[in-house]
């Protein structure tokens, strides 16, 4: 009986131990920058992420990264991790997966898939995914959105098709007399004013009307009424369109605007504060960071002002050495927001960062200040 006595109560310490150690190992503090592991204490891997609210869990998908240059391909799939916080999260596994090597599929492993982002239809119960997709060996020609689908949060989610959007449908905010012209890009020198000013009335629309537009980065926003859009980078990555989703936000409506024309933006996202809609993009300057910009705008479909780099401080020009990808709304918090960013390490596409900053209103713009550490009283100031 001793000796029985003696186990149970090393066993007891020992689990006392571990959960003290659990308890100890939950982060209570975002540093951004730093390698940020889950529950299992592994480095997080979701990268140009979302996040999905829903049912009261905060669900973060992004692209799962493997070693190397080449990590940066889609090997594995689309990972998905949950929290109740948004800082300790638990890894839930691979939501999509990539389709077996030589399968012809569009997301067959060796293709790009990036900047996943999820929304909850509330009349069809459907959790849908869309993102940005790149053919296997067609390197960045093919410029397509993708979907996927499921019927829980965490999937599996079940590809459905790849598309470019909107095909002979013009932007609402297009003049009809651009509808007519006829240069080409043979027919300018790049770069050149009068290029910029082609580009800017409907260069490349023109040329991929039949075809649809291209679509790279992007993001989804469902608007308070429920209407959903995609926000994506189109025209070579010279300009953002915004298009709405269909009421099942399986597909297009054909309504859509361009942001910014000829302006150069990637790496979209938005959040919406007293009735203003707020844009925060990047340059395109491959893996490199460079100086975020930020947009204001009365109705999603513009028109956007500009305001300038929200970035201010040490390290602004160059965001911190990140991009963003997605602007989280915390739950419980009146106008606390969070900007998400990624660091990236083209070399090594595993070991990317993740910078995650509040966001602060001044004067109208929104305002990201460098944090080494911070957390949520810093929403209470």
């Amino acid at each position: 009986m001793k000796s029985l006595f003696g186990l149970l109560v090393i066993f007891a310490c020992a689990y006392t131990n571990a959960q003290a150690q659990s308890l100890s190992d939950k982060h209570r503090a975002f540093q951004p920058g730093e390698i940020w592991t889950d529950t299992e204490g592994v480095h997080i891997n979701a990268h140009g992420g979302g996040i999905l609210f829903h049912g009261g869990t905060y669900y973060w998908f992004g692209e799962h990264k493997t070693d190397g240059r080449t990590g940066n391909r889609a090997m594995v799939g689309v990972s998905c991790y949950s929290s109740n916080d948004l800082l300790n999260w638990k890894r839930e596994g691979v939501a999509l997966a990539v389709h077996e090597e030589g399968s012809g599929s569009d997301i067959e492993k060796g293709s790009v898939i990036e900047r996943p982002k999820v929304i909850y239809n509330e009349k069809t119960g459907k959790f849908v995914m869309w993102f940005h997709l790149e053919l296997k060996d067609q390197g960045y020609n093919a410029a397509k959105t993708a979907l996927a689908t499921s019927d829980h949060p965490t999937g599996p989610y079940e590809f459905q098709k790849s598309l470019r959007p909107n095909p002979e449908t013009w932007p609402i905010n297009f003049k009809k007399s651009w509808k007519k012209k006829t240069i080409t890009e043979k027919e300018l020198e790049g770069w050149s004013d009068e290029w910029k000013k082609e580009v800017a009335e409907g260069l490349f629309i023109r040329r991929d009307f039949q075809t649809g537009q291209m679509a790279r980065d992007m993001t989804l926003y469902v608007d308070d009424d429920g209407k959903a859009y995609h926000i994506y980078s189109a025209e070579e990555n010279l300009t953002l369109h915004i298009a709405e989703l269909t009421e099942d936000y399986l597909g297009f409506s054909g309504k859509w605007a361009v942001i910014e024309p000829a302006g150069h933006n990637e790496a979209p996202a938005v959040f919406k504060k007293d009735g203003k809609y707020y844009l925060i993009t990047s340059g395109c300057t491959g893996w490199e960071p460079n100086a975020a910009r930020s947009f204001v705008a009365d109705d999603l479909m513009g028109p956007w002002t500009s305001l300038g780099n929200p970035a201010v401080g040490e390290g602004a020009d160059l965001t911190f050495d990140s991009q963003s990808t997605f602007i989280v709304p915390v739950q419980g918090k009146k106008d606390a927001f969070i900007f998400m960013a990624d660091r990236w390490r083209p070399e090594n596409a595993i070991d990317g960062r993740y910078v995650w900053l509040p966001i602060q209103m001044k004067d109208g713009r929104p305002v990201l200040e460098w944090q080494d550490k911070w957390d949520f009283s810093y929403f209470d100031k």
